[in-house]
């Protein structure tokens, strides 16, 4: 007699490992971006890692219902979906401290807010922009780039390495920082055109 082949279910503890484990993820990699946030909305440093502590918390308890708009930006989504968590927080952490006269009024905090989440959405434009420009050179002017700013690589090694003269590399370099920066530009005020 054949026996049809059942694929293996995931269990629900597995599932429940996996969900943890990509919250876990993405909560190590943006913790700063948050903190930041929530170090802006409070007059004071104290209560920044009380009210960083209960975000987290919070988030943990609704990442099940955590749904990017954009598949390809989960990072972005996650640290603003995890930023308006982390208003509540504040205003609430706030209200509990309401004696203290160094505390922002919620109508601040809500300011406060409100522009630091336009400034977090303007870097992440910026951010996309970057890396579309970034994709519009040829690798070698690319990798030549990036060399300044990445750890082990330099305009000296990779003159060495091509033959080329160090100080003509410095100055290709300057020239695309131009083209870049024309092209970051070029790119957001068309993302604010059709945004």
């Amino acid at each position: 007699m054949d026996q049809e082949q059942i694929p293996p279910r995931k269990s629900a503890a597995h599932e429940q490992e996996a969900k943890y484990g990509e919250f876990v993820s993405l909560l190590a990699r943006h913790d700063q971006s948050i903190r930041r946030f929530i170090r802006l909305l409070l007059p004071t440093r104290e209560g920044v890692d009380d009210v960083m502590q209960e975000t987290a918390l919070e988030c943990w308890n609704q990442f099940a219902q955590f749904t990017p708009r954009n598949p390809e930006d989960i990072a972005g989504d996650f640290i603003r979906w995890a930023c308006v968590i982390a208003r509540y927080k504040t205003l609430s952490w706030q209200r509990d401290r309401a004696r203290d006269r160094l505390v922002f009024r919620e109508s601040i905090v809500e300011r406060l807010a409100q522009t630091s989440m336009q400034e977090l959405d303007q870097r992440e434009q910026e951010r996309t922009a970057i890396q579309g420009c970034l994709q519009k050179l040829s690798s070698e002017e690319r990798r030549l780039v990036l060399s300044v700013h990445s750890p082990g690589e330099s305009i000296a090694r990779i003159a060495e390495e091509s033959g080329r003269q160090a100080r003509r590399l410095y100055s290709q370099v300057n020239y695309l920082r131009k083209v870049l920066l024309e092209c970051v530009r070029h790119q957001v005020t068309q993302e604010i055109g059709h945004g």
